[in-house]
């Protein structure tokens, strides 16, 4: 069943445009089970490592007092809305990550715990490749296994 809201995330639309390609679907359309597997996968994201990643963001990088969360927040919105208008992808975390740097940075270059936002760019440049090792095995896999 296709949905009247026609906003979707992007993760849904590929899932969408994959099944379109192989033949899966006859016509373009968010089928509601990939619906609500995205949003159980976002779910489970967020209730097994988004405490975590709120922790990191919050407190490890910088001691965040509430004026600076407010700050920080404000103008990663801000630059996100910017970014859409002009139409510059832009990644949410990388523009949240880099305010409450900033706001860190503002009180004193000492109060933000440089080695923890490195670890965080690590975890961003390795990402990708990661990514692709998974796909690429869980493919081999699969076509060892007899999938089209």
């Amino acid at each position: 069943k296709s949905s009247t809201n026609n906003w979707r995330p992007t993760s849904m639309g590929i899932i969408a445009g994959v099944l379109f390609a192989a033949g899966y679907i006859q016509k373009f359309y968010i089928p509601f089970w990939v619906v609500l597997a995205a949003h159980a996968s976002i779910a489970l994201g967020t209730l097994s490592g988004g405490w975590r990643i709120i922790h990191t963001m919050g407190s490890k990088i910088t001691k965040l007092q509430p004026v600076g969360g407010f700050a920080a927040e404000s103008s990663a919105a801000i630059s996100i809305l910017i970014a859409t208008q002009t139409g510059v992808p832009v990644s949410t975390t990388h523009a949240i990550t880099g305010a409450i740097v900033g706001v860190g940075a503002t009180r004193r270059l000492s109060a933000v715990r440089w080695g923890v936002a490195g670890q965080i760019v690590w975890a961003w440049v390795l990402t990708i490749p990661a990514a692709f090792v998974i796909a690429a095995v869980t493919y081999l896999v699969l076509r060892a296994a007899g999938a089209q």
